[in-house]
């Protein structure tokens, strides 16, 4: 008996002499972390942290979905977001290693079919430009956000109708169209999708199996996190995700920080995974080298260390309290990113949230960065939370002084139905304004706003919920209806892009109604103009329809209100009187009155 207790003894005392030392570095984590989901009201996220070429962190905090307390781990599936680029950007590294590319060569030669805003751009903007954000152009979102396609190549022809708001390479401006181009340049290039490419070329090698390009396929993940905004009442409320299958090569990874991880490590050991060279040298260099300046970063008294901020080839360049800093961010529809490394000290940092537009990735990514670089600590949470609502207040200031001066019963200049119609901006897309019930609102393909009088013809854009309701009683737009020389609706101004100095102009296209046919044969008959026979008439399809003496026939198309156009001739439009016995035709040349002839 004896005996065998002793050898139990010796069994546990192995075990125990067997178990890893718990690294001091990631000590109290567990605490810290815990007062960032409650300060910041996030639901949850995961970490992943590398040194050299293992992965000796990683781990999940709060919950993947709240309603049923599932927890974060690190296999948990996020959106990813913009933390791609990188991914995109080293795809054309590969190519170029095959002399398919050069990086300083014009857009166009890769992809001929792309068309830019003027002949300037056209001729010099080269594959580099788009690569650091440096062609000119603003970022132009809504153009892909709002006015949603499922084609790449119907995206990029829009291109050639975003105006710059500077000259090439005068300024550094965040802009996702030139990631999507650079995806379909993968695409000609190597004759594969560009996630085909990216799969075989890149993931594969590193063993990265849990990926995905798009939300249904995440979907599929058991272990996957929701997603979630926070309210202006501090709740954690809950998004849809967001479809980005056709911008894969902006933001369109969706994986975990585990998977992710095996990323880091290769840019952290300078190419390199277990030993093998999966990225050219020079390219690596090159990607992490500056290439354009982001902003004047100086150093400030509250953050002295940080004195450049630079960007590569897909990468975010800066300094970190005497470190050299390389990493990307990501924000999509209730998921906040971001991957990090330091090249010089072999250390790499991925952490991934549930909310969106959320400062908990900079936070969890400052802390673990001290612990590892063996800095003193600094209180980043209390830092940049303080910071961080310093300025949400004074957006809810600005809002709540908005909203003082709201205009109350305010009466447009038109009647409701005269604003209806499409409204098309041939860099952005078609939108529709309908009347229901003597209310506007605008639809847009993945949203609609309920637009509130503000005066004359200006209204307020407020957004609608997908339950139908009016989410919110501040403006995130203002729509501005403008007139022709005849006092109607000719078009619609948007400040969609802040950074051009002037509202984009989406041009007014009828709305056609279809009438009953007991309407149309009220204006059915002949009619004299200045002496000139002229006919309306209604065919068999119960289209009414205009002929004058050797002319061809034309289709009337209705308006509304006894007012048609001319179909395929714009410009031209006839007006019936409330009494069908005269209508006003309106052409490029004037307005003339036309008698009906008694029967």
């Amino acid at each position: 008996m004896k005996k065998t207790i002793l050898f139990l003894t010796l069994l546990v005392s192995t075990a125990f002499a067997q178990q890893p030392t718990p690294d001091a570095r990631f000590a109290g984590l567990d605490t810290l972390f815990a007062r960032v989901l409650n300060e910041w009201k996030c639901a949850g996220f995961a970490v992943a942290v590398v040194e050299k070429d293992k992965i000796i962190y990683a781990k999940g905090f709060g919950y993947a979905d709240i309603d049923t307390k599932r927890p974060v781990t690190e296999h948990t599936q996020f959106a990813a977001g913009s933390c791609t680029k990188p991914f995109t950007c080293a795809a054309l590294g590969l190519l170029r290693a095959e002399n398919k590319i050069d990086f300083n060569h014009s857009v166009r030669e890769y992809l001929p079919q792309l068309s830019f805003y003027n002949e300037e751009m056209n001729k010099n903007i080269t594959v580099r430009d788009l690569m650091c954000h440096r062609t000119g152009l603003p970022r132009h979102d809504q153009a892909w956000a709002l006015f949603s396609t499922n084609s790449v190549d119907t995206l990029l022809k829009r291109v050639q109708y975003l105006e710059p708001n500077y000259g090439l390479r005068e300024k550094w401006q965040y802009n996702n169209f030139m990631f999507a181009t650079q995806g379909k340049m993968v695409e000609n290039l190597s004759g594969q999708s560009y996630r085909a490419f990216v799969r075989e070329r890149i993931f594969q090698p590193l063993g990265m199996k849990d990926v995905t390009f798009s939300v249904d396929s995440m979907t599929l993940y058991d272990d996957r996190s929701l997603c979630y905004t926070v309210s202006e009442d501090d709740k954690i409320v809950p998004l849809d995700y967001f479809n980005l299958d056709v911008m894969s090569a902006v933001g369109g990874i969706n994986t975990s920080v585990s998977e992710m991880a095996k990323w880091v490590m290769l840019w952290a050991n300078n190419g390199t995974y277990k030993g093998k060279r999966l990225l050219p040298a020079d390219y690596v260099r090159e990607a992490i080298s500056s290439q354009m300046i982001v902003r004047d970063a100086a150093p400030s008294a509250s953050n002295p260390s940080l004195h450049f901020e630079n960007y590569g080839l897909g990468w975010f360049l800066s300094s970190y309290r005497g470190h050299y800093r390389v990493e990307h961010g990501g924000n999509i529809s209730g998921f906040s990113t971001n991957t990090c490394f330091f090249p010089t000290d072999g250390i790499g940092i991925v952490v991934f949230c549930n909310q969106a537009v959320s400062r908990v990735p900079s936070v969890v990514r400052n802390i673990l960065a001290d612990r590892m670089l063996g800095l003193p600590d600094k209180d980043w949470q209390s830092y940049l939370y303080t910071s961080d609502m310093a300025a949400k207040n004074a957006v809810k200031s600005a809002k709540s002084q908005m909203a003082s001066l709201t205009k109350t019963n305010v009466k447009p200049a038109h009647p409701a139905d005269e604003y209806e119609g499409y409204f098309q901006h041939k860099g952005y897309g078609t939108f529709e304004i309908v009347n229901r019930n003597d209310s506007l609102f605008a639809v847009f393909p993945l949203q609609q706003w309920y637009l509130r009088p503000y005066g004359h013809d200006v209204f307020d854009a407020l957004p609608i919920d997908k339950h139908g309701k009016v989410a919110s009683d501040a403006s995130i737009q203002r729509i501005v209806f403008n007139q022709n020389t005849e006092a109607e609706i000719a078009s619609a101004s948007i400040a969609f892009e802040p950074e051009l100095i002037h509202p984009l102009e989406f041009t007014w296209l009828p709305k056609v109604k279809k009438l009953p046919k007991v309407v149309l044969q009220r204006y059915v008959g002949e009619y004299n103009l200045n002496g000139m026979a002229m006919k309306v008439g209604l065919n068999a399809n119960e289209i009414l329809y205009l002929s004058l003496p050797n002319q061809p026939t034309r289709e009337l198309e209705a308006l509304g209100k006894g007012k048609f156009r001319l179909k395929g001739l714009n410009g031209y439009s006839i007006s019936f009187s409330q009494d069908a016995k005269e209508f006003l035709l309106t052409q490029p040349n004037g307005i003339f009155k036309a008698l009906k002839k008694k029967a």
